[in-house]
């Protein structure tokens, strides 16, 4: 290590000093040299032009002085891009370093080689980086590591057509632990920068060399590693396991970042394990420590770790439940430190330990610093919502604020009053008095226009409410947007609560809004309160005084996909700053979206086992789709009238699939596949070991009654989206099968004042695999007022995760405005095939082979179709009837249905003439999920 010496850099270079640098440069004696070398890095620091020197500190390169040729190589790295031909002269002694008995220059002529950023140069280095490579000894090794991904910046081209990327591979099974880590640091380097290069190819294999030497290198070496195993999906749940395992002793390590690196891996690794596992509950309890631990640094540390911990709590509270004292806030933390703790007591707060945080909150309202001030208050108010057993004492401890007449601590407590009574509309009311006493010491835009919206909504019990209105009125041109909007609507509100009182009131603040203010947004809603009031009163009291939604208990939580992709990136900037790295990296070059992967889906297991590109299978169980077919409604088709709306309890058991008495039995089908999902048998077998008699011996001798299909159902569209939760944009819609093809039938309502553009659609992850097979297709702007009809096409090729129920589907619709996501749910019918008929043998062999216990049993009562009309109908969706006998007249349908994955659903119906009651029996052909 050279200790630098500050006399070194007092001087200063002038142009006769050049000269004589120069010549103590190509002095005979070392120690001369080495002093002035010394003396040209030292200008070269400061900031001064030395490269006239360049020829002649390059010369210094010959020496066996380590001290020397360190300090000649520093030169170099800083100088070489701006004298490249220069440089060239370096050549010819890198070449010479690099086969230098001593490792310790052979890795530093390698580390300059990769630090010389001059691609005339770079050729000529391949040969003696391809050497230190596979150099013997381990140093060597691991610094050529870098500097192949340091070579890969200035021509990766090259780097590839020279094999380094390869023999970077060779070295993660290297018997160095360092090697292994600097080669995992510098093929990550290289995959970020190329994210479709696919050359981190982990498998179980390299995962195990990776974990061996995660124990025994550099702390750094470990994040690189611990990173490197974040972004690998394990096989099944054992594997996930044995990784939690293996990793879990990092969290002790005295590194912060190594231990933050660790919590990631085990945090996405969690999502794969079951909860019921005994290790789950393990592992949420060692998460804990050095998570607590890390509290206890200097104040950037834990600003740090907080904002980490903030991401984590919003995923899994239960980690850090019983700790909640430790974030309880000191006397001398920073004011960054206090408001990040302060949202953290608030999201862990429960009914458990609701005491002891609003005893803590109520002790931070009297603090001096007023921004914590203001926050303490909210955080009462955020408490009341969240916890509904702690509502009353909340709004208590915030009347005993308001008594302490501090002008701030008033004013905050009023806003949260307004949101608690949202929360409990009719309950806490009679606090009104007591804000109404403080309205004169109101002067901040916020608070003024709670208190307005507090005496506007509760008018009728408010009886000086007018004059407290008009008292507001009389500076309106001074007030902020904010409050003139709120005035507004309190003024309307109070007019339609008591006309004949408050007529000369309304009439101001609407000339006020509309005549006399140049604010668009102002204007407009006055106008059109005015026409509501003049053209249809009770329609003005139908829409303003309307019941209003409650609002949620978190507004602040991070959006779902969002806090997935930054758990995936706990560590790291994104975590602080909790957005994604694509909002803060220029040009979000090598930026991945990354996803938690699914608690029970492993999307990769086919590709790891065999390549095979087709879709996992799904299997749904019992519990997750079969419904009550008791309470199906199984009426006759009506003559006349459209079908009735679907109804909220159960919208696809209600949906009129077959148009007549059999609607339900598909309605069954779609709410109750799991007990005959099983899979189709690879060929029909060539013969039985027992002769066929009774049962199902018949079938092959009956004709089947298969009838002409009539059509596959269409289920009616129903509202996705309303156009409150999607700022103006109104989706309702339905799903279909038409030709073969999946089918998104979408109605598009833009309910707005402005132009709708950039529509694009995107399906999370769902049990079937349903994706867009194209873009959401709006090619024109959607208007103000203005309705399109939109079908998009789907597939089932996408990422598969078993979701409750089974047939949900978590949309996300984007706009030039904003961001939508809703979910809704398909018609299994949409995913039955058209070549769903199974030969009568494989259906025989394989309902045979069904143990009896498998079998359920269900009664559809009310139906009044024989069973050829059923039969026909259940066609038209791709339900095939394989055979039909009759037993006792009792007519038996034994039918077939394939889904999109080649899952296969058996079932038997029975029919008795006359009897409106049918029997469907079906038996699951494999275990359930």
């Amino acid at each position: 290590m050279l200790e630098p010496d500050p006399n070194y850099f007092s001087s200063f270079v002038c142009s006769g000093e050049i000269f004589e640098l120069k010549a103590e440069l190509n002095s005979d004696k070392k120690e001369k040299k080495k002093e002035a070398v010394k003396k040209v890095i030292a200008s070269m620091t400061v900031g001064k032009d030395v490269s006239a020197l360049f020829p002649d500190v390059v010369n210094c390169m010959q020496t066996d002085n380590l001290e020397l040729k360190k300090l000649v190589y520093l030169y170099l790295m800083n100088y070489a891009k701006s004298q490249p031909d220069m440089a060239i002269m370096a050549v010819n002694t890198f070449v010479k370093d690099c086969e230098d008995p001593n490792p310790l220059i052979r890795a530093l002529a390698v580390r300059t080689m990769g630090c010389i950023r001059v691609d005339k140069i770079t050729e000529y280095l391949c040969e003696p980086l391809r050497k230190c490579l596979k150099d013997e000894d381990p140093y060597v090794r691991k610094t050529a590591a870098v500097c192949v991904a340091k070579l890969h910046d200035i021509n990766a081209q090259l780097v590839e057509d020279q094999g380094f990327l390869d023999t970077l591979k060779d070295l993660i099974s290297d018997s160095n632990p360092m090697v292994v880590a600097n080669a995992v640091a510098a093929l990550s380097e290289i995959a970020e920068s190329h994210p479709n290069s696919n050359l981190m190819d982990l498998n179980p294999q390299t995962i195990n060399k990776l974990l061996t030497a995660l124990n025994e290198c550099t702390e750094w070496g470990q994040i690189f590693i611990l990173d490197c195993l974040a972004n690998y999906t394990p096989r099944d749940d054992r594997e996930s396991q044995s990784i939690c395992e293996r990793v879990t002793p990092r969290l002790s390590h005295a590194n912060s970042a190594v231990v933050l690196s660790a919590v990631k891996v085990l945090m996405k690794f969690m999502e794969m394990l079951p909860k019921d596992l005994d290790y789950y509950g393990t592992l949420l309890k060692k998460l804990a420590p050095p998570l607590v631990t890390l509290l206890s640094a200097e104040p950037e540390l834990q600003y740090v770790a907080l904002r980490n911990i903030n991401l984590i709590v919003q995923r899994r509270p239960e980690i850090l439940k019983h700790e909640m004292k430790v974030f309880f806030v000191k006397y001398n933390d920073p004011i960054y430190v206090k408001l990040e703790k302060l949202d953290i007591m608030i999201r862990l707060a429960s009914q458990a330990n609701i005491a002891q945080v609003l005893a803590e909150l109520k002790e931070y309202a009297t603090e001096v610093d007023v921004d914590f001030v203001r926050k303490a208050v909210r955080a009462i108010g955020r408490c009341a919502i969240k916890v509904e057993q702690s509502a009353e004492r909340c709004v208590s401890t915030l009347l005993d604020l308001i008594q302490t007449k501090v002008n701030y601590v008033v004013q905050e407590a009023i806003v949260v009053i307004k949101d608690i009574f949202r929360k409990y509309p009719n309950k806490y009311e009679s606090v009104i008095a007591t804000l109404c006493e403080n309205l004169d010491s109101l002067d901040e835009p916020e608070a003024r226009a709670a208190m307005i919206w507090i005496v506007g909504e509760y008018a009728e019990r408010i009886d000086n409410a007018d004059e407290l209105l008009e008292s507001f009125l009389e500076g309106f041109h001074d007030e902020s947007t904010q409050v003139q909007l709120q005035l507004l609507t309190a003024i309307v509100k109070l007019f339609l609560k008591k006309p004949t009182e408050t007529q000369e009131l309304v009439q101001q603040v609407l000339s006020l809004a509309t005549q006399d203010s140049d604010n668009p947004d102002l204007r407009d809603r006055g106008y059109i309160y005015w026409r509501l009031l003049s053209t249809d009163p009770v329609a003005a009291k139908e829409v303003v005084l309307a019941e209003k939604p409650l609002i949620s208990e978190e507004t602040d939580l991070i959006e779902p996909t969002l806090l997935e992709e930054l758990i995936c990136h706990i560590g790291t900037l994104a975590s602080v700053y909790h957005k994604p790295p694509s909002a803060f990296v220029e040009g979000s070059r090598g930026v991945q979206h990354k996803r938690l992967p699914g608690s029970t889906g492993f999307p990769d297991t086919g590709s790891a086992a065999g390549g095979s590109d087709a879709p996992p299978a799904v299997i749904p169980s019992q519990g997750d789709l079969l419904g009550d077919l008791l309470n199906l409604d199984l009426t006759p088709p009506a003559t006349t009238g459209p079908p009735p709306p679907p109804t909220s309890g159960m919208q696809l058991g209600a949906m009129d699939l077959l148009g007549g008495g059999l609607d339900s039995l598909v309605c069954f089908l779609h709410t109750s596949m799991g007990a005959g999902f099983g899979a189709a048998p690879a060929a029909s077998p060539a013969s039985f070991s027992a002769p066929v008699s009774g049962g199902l011996d018949d079938l092959f001798d009956l004709g089947g009654g298969v009838g002409m299909p009539m059509g596959a159902y269409n289920p009616p569209k129903t509202v996705w989206l309303p156009a409150m939760k999607g700022k103006g944009l109104e989706i309702s819609g339905t799903f279909a099968r038409r030709a073969g093809i999946i089918q998104m039938e979408m109605t598009l309502i833009n309910k707005a004042m402005s132009v709708m553009t950039d529509f694009a659609i995107q399906f999370n992850r769902n049990s079937f695999g349903i994706a867009p097979a194209g873009p959401l297709q709006v090619l024109t702007p959607l208007s103000p007022n203005q309705t399109i009809e939109v079908a998009l096409p789907l597939n089932t090729v996408g990422p598969v995760m078993k979701m409750d129920p089974l047939n949900n589907l978590q949309v996300a619709v984007k706009n030039n405005i904003d961001v939508f996501y809703f979910s809704c749910q398909y018609p299994i019918s949409v995913l039955f095939v058209e070549d769903g008929k199974m030969e009568r043998q494989v259906f025989l062999a394989t309902w045979k082979d069904i143990p009896n216990d498998n079998e359920s049993q269900f009664q559809i009562k009310d139906c009044h179709l024989n069973s050829d009309a059923a039969s026909s109908k259940l066609q038209g969706s791709n339900i095939f009837t394989i055979a039909k006998r009759t037993v006792d007249g009792q007519d038996m349908l034994y039918q077939s249905m394939k889904l999109t994955n080649s899952i296969w659903v058996l079932a038997e119906l029975r029919v008795q003439a006359g009897n409106p009651t049918y029997t469907f029996l079906s038996r699951p052909t494999c275990s359930i999920w």
